[in-house]
This record gives structure tokens, C-alpha cells and sequence, in this order.
């Protein structure tokens, strides 16, 4: 071992993000309007990305409200053009991007057989292509300047339990999230950028609100009868992009309340 036991502090969890520039993508709503709010509660710097330019500024304000610093891009991550745009503008206003929360996506909805080659496209282009693209413009940049970084993946309980929901799509988009994870954590290990998934179960969010709205609450199923609250992410969030978790790097971290057995 190379570095002296003594220099570790007891206990070492150190989740401060002071000085540290992060993109959360999707972040005008549900989930990734709270990652976006997290990240600036624990002092980096946050890019709030999304389609929706209203939306983009109220998040930004309940941000600096709330003591924190904040700047609005609007992107589309199912667009190249916009992706390599947004990065480029986000490092030219805040400095270099150290964190990255692909958590931009959107559901199918529809039996396999039934989906239109435009929502096929849709979906897949949204899940998969945008956060590998986003992912690997990040990376490119911090390898250049030799940072390190930390990306977290927005997966989903669906990539490992599909109870047939009508949304096969959807959970295999989110299985090669999954993957995706997996398989740049080890080409960037060397690079010192980490690479980590959440997968969560079923939380209160707008996407979920869609799917009670066509097929009701699912709760109901649950053993502890209840959605989970954005805030309960909270933690995992953190730990993933704390500083102390520097050896984490590959995992597939599920956060569902015991919703599924798998």
C-alpha cells in the first residue's frame, strides 16, 4: 500500500463538491430537477440542461435562491449538434465539467409490435445515444485535461425485472445503460473517471405520473404500498459523485423500496 494508513480522516466521507462544475441533463422537472438542486446544496457549480427554456430559468432561480450557483443551457440530448454544444458552452461559462448526471429520457409506452419507427428512434436516440454521447464528450474533454471525473448513469429497475408493463423498449434501452456503465468504467479507470448507474424503482416524477394516468398507481402491489420521493435519492447521488468514493467505480446502484425481486 502505497499511501500512509494515517492520512485517511475517521470516518472518511467527505461529500463536499466545492469547485466542481456538473451537468445534470433532464433537469426541468422530477428527478432531475433534485439531482440538479443536490448537487448545488453540496457546492459544485450546476449546468441545469433540458428542452424546456421556461423551466430551465425557474430551476436555476430556486437554485441561487436556495444559496447556490447555477446556469441554464437548453439541450437536446437526442441531438448531436446540441450535445457537443452545450459542453463546449458549459466549460467556456463555468470551466471544465467534472460531473455528469445523464438522467434525461423518455418512455415508450406502447406494445413492441405496435411502436412507430419514430418513437423506436425516439426512445433509443434519448436513452441510449444521448447519454453515451454526452458521456464520451465529457470524458474527451477531461482526459485532455487530465481531471478526473465522475459520471452517473440514470438506469432503471426495468433493466433487470420487466413485468410486461408495455414498455419493452424502454427497459431495454435502460439495460444497455446498464451496460454502457459498465463497460466505459473500465475504458476510463485509467483516466480517473469514474463511471456509476442509479436504478431506481418506482419515485413520484412527471414520467410517472404518465404512466399511472394510462394504467393507474402501482403501489398498490408494492410491499410497503408506497412511490418513492426524489429526496430519497438524495444520499446515493452523492456517494457516487462524493469525493471519498473515488474507488466506486462500474456499479449499478438499485434504489426501489423492495419493489421488485429479482
Amino acid at each position: 500500500m502505497s499511501e500512509h494508513p494515517d492520512q485517511w480522516p475517521l470516518p472518511n466521507v467527505d461529500q463536499s463538491l466545492a469547485g466542481q462544475v456538473a451537468i445534470v441533463t433532464g433537469a426541468t422537472a422530477g428527478l432531475g430537477e433534485r439531482f440538479a438542486r443536490v448537487l448545488a446544496a453540496a457546492g459544485a457549480k450546476v449546468a441545469v440542461t433540458g428542452r424546456r427554456t421556461e423551466r430551465i430559468a425557474e430551476v436555476v432561480e430556486a437554485i441561487t435562491a436556495e444559496g447556490g450557483t447555477a446556469y441554464g443551457v437548453r439541450l437536446d440530448v437526442a441531438d448531436p449538434a446540441s450535445i457537443e454544444a452545450c459542453v463546449a458552452e458549459v466549460s467556456a461559462e463555468l470551466g471544465t465539467v467534472q460531473i455528469l448526471v445523464n438522467n434525461a429520457g423518455i418512455p415508450d409506452a406502447a406494445r413492441a409490435h405496435k411502436m412507430s419507427l419514430e418513437l423506436v428512434d425516439a426512445v433509443l436516440d434519448t436513452n441510449v445515444r444521448g447519454p453515451w454521447l454526452m458521456s464520451t464528450e465529457v470524458a474527451r474533454r477531461l482526459i485532455a485535461a487530465e481531471l478526473p471525473g465522475r459520471i452517473v448513469n440514470l438506469s432503471s429497475i426495468n433493466a433487470f425485472h420487466y413485468a410486461g408493463e408495455g414498455a419493452a423498449l424502454y427497459a431495454t434501452s435502460k439495460a444497455a445503460v446498464s451496460r454502457m456503465t459498465e463497460t466505459l468504467a473500465v475504458e476510463w479507470a485509467r483516466h480517473r473517471i469514474n463511471v456509476n448507474a442509479i436504478a431506481p424503482g418506482a419515485f413520484a416524477s412527471e414520467m410517472m405520473d404518465g404512466m399511472i394516468s394510462r394504467i393507474g398507481d402501482p403501489s398498490a402491489a408494492f410491499p410497503r404500498k408506497r412511490l418513492g420521493h426524489p429526496a430519497q435519492l438524495d444520499s446515493t447521488l452523492l456517494y457516487l459523485v462524493a469525493p471519498t468514493s473515488e474507488f466506486v467505480t462500474g456499479t449499478i446502484v438499485v434504489v426501489d423500496d423492495g419493489q421488485t425481486h429479482r
